[in-house]
């Protein structure tokens, strides 16, 4: 079923219902407020042209017309009521009688330019000065000060909702008021007054504007159930939700509304909060300006009176309780071990909460200050404690208290005293309960013997330490209950003497412990022990036992007292660590190994120093540098040999990857082109190849390299790359990479063209081809690194090996990779 009723439904409402219908669809029309009516739609099945002159029709008209007839009498009665109230303020102020009071209203209505209703308003608020009438100052102030509509209606609207309430007869009638007259011009259709109890659970004491079904359903919330009103009963300032999406509380009439706003306002006086007023709205709510919010507080205000007296109805779920007067409260702190104090309110002239009076101090009350009972007793609590309301917030804790009814627990609260004006301060467990009308406060000042023996023996768990002691002349034993959780025996048993250790240690430890009590019994010096203990359950664990001898005045051995402590896990943290250890040391003895392998591998293949090479015309010098550190060691290779046909093959590469793997693939490549190169195929079908056997052959082994060949007769360089830098080359103090071919790296496809050029060399000319290892670095680009070594290679010494070693020095690589360096000048023709 709907909660909201149907148009159909009212056209067959009774005149009963017909007028309690008319009483909570819309603000009162009284002189501040249109009507705003229209026509009814029309029934099921009634065509909307017809509905005027149809049955049904006229029957709807009638049906609104007693409604607006219902509303206009409820306004009349209410605007009736506030202007014979200024009447009566006028009588009282100006002496003089009813009938002129009325003849001065009206004049002074006239000249005032407002409604008869709005100036009445005004003299209420002048002589009430009470709350409602500094919201409306507050109002009216926020409009720069004029009479404008919205303030006279502001004013009206309050006044109208507080006579409302005031004549209700119950806490429903109040919420209708409410609503009626104050929050629909708001834009809020529904509101929920809701009572607090001492125990923190709410009941709906009021509702208007949420179906009968739904009101039934919230009539009871418990204790700790977080909802809308919960959250305003909790926090001073109340809770504005702009939209009930944004955090999934629970509330009353959420599937009505579930994107509208709330507003939960605690409703309190005299520093109490006796309840709740949560306000509906059906869309989501900007934030609202203060004179709006202000308007508010005042009417939480106006259900506050009302939920002073508030009692449930019989189908409240409430728990029952007991709330004692103040003398019961008295004899019920006297039978307290703790100290405490009963505090009742102690509100100023304009009703508002200030302090608390201390109304008894029980028997076992201890003034820090060392003053005698009968002086504490009638003070108020600021005045004999004023650092109630320093730092540790204690007055401000029972002031919530007071103020909601919810307990409040803390343990290790620090408290402060003045002493002869010196701060005091201590450490306590606090509880604050409130009973009825009044506060009682219990503390206990925490005892430092038995704090440190909690924190000894908490230190005693968390260290798995037990402690004991053995008295040699009469022979009883003393443990705590860690030793026997140690033992693994139960409480009832009884400890073991130290004479007797050695039959609940392993058999293997009888000369560790038979040392330990020769030490401490017979030479009666201190003394310490690891064993392996066996427990009746059958566990072994591995301990450790501490001991001291205490001797008398005469000498005598009286007293042994010690402690056990279970270092199981840390002996076998130590087994772990020591297996790791000696698996660490195996692990670099074999990585050391590996390197070792690596490096007399490369130096095989390619030696730091080599003889020059023999070619027809040409000088041809190589370097090849090491990386410093050995596990750094790669794959970087070079080669320069005369092949059958004259031509001299030059290359150099460099195999991704450091290690003993790409020390062979490096051997596999080098090799391998070697072999290919005697084919007499051109550069560019060498590397196919050389890709061939990267990608299919080696593992799927990744490479760059550059691979030329030299024809003496023509001085011609034919050359192909992998994904390799290009040579430089120097040429009458002049330097620059030759102009860059297409040609991806080794192995990263199975099949690849690699593109080639020719360069015509001239005499003197110099070409540098080399590895990464000696441009590369961490903090720049490759085409930086690039440009350097260029500029380096511009001022050539007379002899090439010269050059090659300057280009080492002067190398700013940072990488500590391996360097491959080649260098081939063309010699002058004889004349």
């Amino acid at each position: 079923m709907s909660d909201q009723p149907a148009e159909p439904r009212e056209l067959e409402a009774s005149p009963a219902e017909v007028e309690h219908a008319g009483s909570g669809t819309g603000p009162a029309e009284v002189e501040y407020a249109g009507t705003g009516t229209g026509p009814l739609p029309a029934g099921p099945g009634e065509p909307a042209g017809a509905s005027a002159t149809s049955p049904v029709g006229r029957l709807a008209a009638t049906v609104e017309r007693l409604r607006q007839e219902v509303r206009s009498a409820q306004a009349e009665a209410e605007g009736r009521a506030l202007i014979e109230l200024a009447k009566g303020i006028l009588v009282e102020r100006l002496g003089c009688g009813p009938a002129q009071a009325a003849r001065q209203l009206a004049e002074l209505t006239d000249q005032a330019g407002v409604t008869l209703l709005e100036f009445a308003v005004d003299v209420i608020n002048q002589a009430a000065r009470d709350r409602l009438s500094e919201v409306t100052d507050a109002f009216l102030a926020a409009t720069s000060g004029s009479r404008s509509a919205d303030g006279g209606e502001a004013a009206v609207r309050l006044r109208a909702a507080e006579s409302g309430a005031l004549a209700a007869h119950d806490t429903q009638a109040v919420a209708d008021s409410l609503l009626e007259h104050a929050l629909r011009p708001l834009g809020a259709v529904a509101v929920a007054v809701w009572a607090a109890g001492s125990d923190g659970s709410l009941t709906l004491a009021g509702s208007a504007g949420f179906a009968p079904a739904e009101a039934s359903r919230w009539r009871y919330v418990p204790p700790d159930v977080v909802t809308v009103a919960r959250r305003g009963l909790t926090e001073r300032s109340g809770q504005w939700i702009e939209s009930l999406t944004e955090t999934g509380l629970p509330t009353i009439g959420r599937h009505l509304y579930p994107d509208g706003g709330r507003a939960a306002v605690p409703a309190g006086t005299g520093g109490r909060i006796h309840g709740v007023l949560e306000i509906a709205w059906p869309t989501a709510v900007e934030p609202q300006p203060p004179q709006i919010l202000r308007q508010v507080e005042a009417l939480a205000e106006l259900c506050a009176h009302t939920l002073e007296n508030f009692t449930p109805g019989p189908d409240a779920v409430q728990e029952p309780r007991l709330v004692p007067d103040v003398a019961e409260l008295m004899d019920l702190a006297d039978g307290l071990h703790d100290p405490a104090l009963v505090l009742v309110p102690h509100t100023d002239p304009a009703g508002q909460l200030v302090d608390f009076r201390i109304q008894h101090v029980n028997t076992r009350f201890l003034d820090p200050a060392g003053r005698p009972r009968a002086v504490i007793n009638g003070e108020l609590l600021l005045e004999a404690y004023p650092m109630t309301a320093g730092d540790s917030e204690l007055f401000q804790r029972i002031e919530r208290v007071y103020a909601t009814g919810e307990p409040f627990r803390a343990q290790r609260m620090r408290l402060t005293a003045l002493v002869g004006q010196v701060p005091l301060s201590a450490v306590a467990d606090i509880s604050i309960s409130r009973h009825g009308a009044s506060v009682l406060l219990i503390w206990r000042i925490e005892d430092e013997t038995a704090r440190l023996a909690s924190l000894l023996q908490h230190a005693q768990r968390l260290g798995r330490i037990g402690g004991f002691e053995e008295d040699l002349l009469t022979g009883g034993i003393t443990w705590n209950s860690q030793m026997y959780d140690l033992f693994g025996r139960p409480d009832t048993s009884l400890p073991v003497p130290l004479e007797d250790l050695p039959a609940h240690a392993h058999r293997d430890d009888a000369v560790i412990i038979g040392r330990f009590l020769r030490t401490l019994l017979h030479h009666r010096r201190p003394a310490s022990a690891a064993f392996r203990l066996q427990r009746p359950d059958g566990v072994t664990r591995h301990v450790r036992v501490v001991a001291e001898p205490v001797q008398d005045a005469a000498g005598r051995l009286f007293v042994v007292r010690g402690a056990y402590q279970d270092i199981s896990a840390q002996h076998w943290t130590e087994v772990a660590l020591a297996a790791t250890r000696d698996q660490l040391a195996h692990t670099e003895q074999q990585a050391a190994e590996r390197n070792r392998l690596t490096l007399q591998l490369q130096h095989a293949i390619m030696p730091p120093a080599q003889a020059p090479l023999q070619a027809p015309g040409l000088e041809v010098a190589v370097r090849y540098r090491p990386a410093e550190a050995e596990q750094l060691v790669g794959g970087d290779w070079y080669d320069a040999v005369v092949l059958p046909s004259g031509q001299v093959l030059l290359c150099v590469g460099d195999v991704a990857g450091h290690g003993i793997e790409a020390a062979t693939s490096m051997v596999v490549l080098r090799n391998a082109l070697r072999g290919l190169a005697v084919t007499g195929a051109g550069p560019g079908q060498l590397l196919s190849w050389l890709n061939i056997v990267a990608h299919h052959l080696n593992g799927a082994v990744t490479a760059t390299a550059v691979c030329g060949l030299y024809d003496p007769d023509r001085r011609v360089l034919r050359w192909a790359r992998a994904g390799h830098l290009p040579p430089v080359l120097v040429r009458s103090g002049e330097a620059a990479p030759l102009p860059l071919v297409k040609g991806i790296l080794l192995g990263a496809l199975p099949d690849v063209v690699y593109e080639e050029a020719e360069e015509l060399l001239a005499p003197e000319d110099t070409l540098l081809m080399y590895t990464d290892g000696l441009v590369e670095r961490r903090d720049r680009s490759v085409e930086e690194s690039v440009t350097h070594l260029v500029t380096t290679a511009r001022s050539a010494p007379k002899t090439l090996d010269q050059q090659l070693d300057r280009l080492l020095t002067y190398g700013r690589s940072d990488t500590d990779d391996d360097t491959c360096l080649v260098g081939v000048r063309v010699m002058k023709e004889a004349s």
